[in-house]
């Protein structure tokens, strides 16, 4: 990638993770075993996450429209830094008839058959189609994305006050030089070469480019294939191994010291909604001792607990979320 003067001096850096981006990824990252040492865990605890929740069928079909090869459909990340998971959903629900035909015909071409009957309506622009794959894409983020957000949003933090002082103290050239610590990265003379999956050049003619940190982004970075559209260049954060288990001991420390080890735990299972002899068994409890622990939850808005039929089932609330992730300051 080449720039001209003015194209540097257009150079901005995302506010934050695009959440479409880190979806798109994290799918990708679900197929494929890079980076074992900073994901490996976080596959298990997702896989694990995403069959307690239903999700599994639903991840499939994601994967096939998002798969981990050289191409996937560039309306699948519509962003250029949005940090609003309604923002990008809108987007990609808006994208035109034209591109979805044409970004699931080139999705499939490789097979030498033409779109599948099951993705067609989808390529229609049909918007019940176009609803379901938005439907599909905020149920798999609140899972595999969701409950990552604080350690995804501190490393984003962390690269942009690095980026900032690039700025600062060296101008834009310093913002493109500071990527060189990055494995195959280089900018000098107004060109930077990065370790893209294809030999490519992209071209701005005078476009504004931005920078996109990206926390499942693996050694390489990602532009969209359409030149046509807004340009952006994803990069890799690069999250050090054992993160997950970093995040965890604060998380869990910090509810357990707010409400106790097992009302924390109790909380920690409640990716879906549990009956009172569910987590009993889960916890190895008595079962009035389960309903006890729910009861102080609930009563301090922790969790919902509704009936269905003869059952009840527990539901952690917002406010149960943010004490787990440690929200609450």
């Amino acid at each position: 990638m080449e720039f001209t003067s003015q194209e540097l001096a257009r150079l901005r850096v995302a506010s934050g993770v695009d959440p479409l981006w880190e979806t798109a990824l994290s799918l990708h990252l679900l197929q494929n075993r890079q980076a074992p040492l900073a994901f490996g865990a976080w596959r298990r605890e997702v896989g694990e996450a995403l069959r307690r929740s239903g999700l599994v069928s639903v991840t499939r079909a994601l994967t096939r429209l998002c798969p981990d090869g050289s191409y996937f459909p560039d309306f699948l990340t519509p962003g250029r830094g949005d940090t609003d998971l309604d923002v990008g959903l809108d987007r990609l629900l808006s994208t035109p008839r034209h591109r979805l035909r044409a970004e699931l015909t080139r999705l499939h071409a490789h097979t030498g058959r033409p779109v599948p009957a099951s993705v067609r309506p989808l390529a229609d622009g049909c918007p019940k189609a176009l609803h379901r794959l938005g439907s599909a894409l905020r149920a798999y983020h609140q899972v595999a994305v969701e409950p990552y957000l604080a350690a995804i949003r501190a490393q984003a933090a962390a690269d942009r006050a690095v980026r900032a002082e690039a700025v600062l103290t060296h101008g834009a050239e310093g913002l493109l030089t500071g990527y060189d610590h990055l494995p195959g990265w280089r900018y000098r003379d107004r060109r930077l070469r990065a370790p893209y999956p294809v030999d490519r050049e992209l071209t701005l003619n005078g476009r504004t480019l931005t920078l996109v940190p990206a926390f499942f982004c693996v050694h390489a970075p990602l532009a969209l294939v359409d030149e046509e559209l807004p340009p952006v260049l994803v990069h890799p954060l690069s999250p050090s191994p054992g993160w997950l288990e970093r995040r965890h001991h604060g998380r869990d420390a910090a509810a357990a010291q707010l409400i106790g080890a097992s009302r924390a735990e109790l909380l920690r299972m409640l990716d879906r909604p549990m009956t009172t002899m569910d987590i009993a068994a889960a916890l190895r409890l008595a079962p009035s001792t389960a309903s006890r622990h729910a009861t102080v939850l609930r009563e301090a808005g922790l969790l919902l607990s509704q009936r269905q039929g003869v059952r009840v089932l527990h539901h952690r609330t917002r406010l149960g979320r943010a004490v787990l992730e440690g929200a609450l300051k």
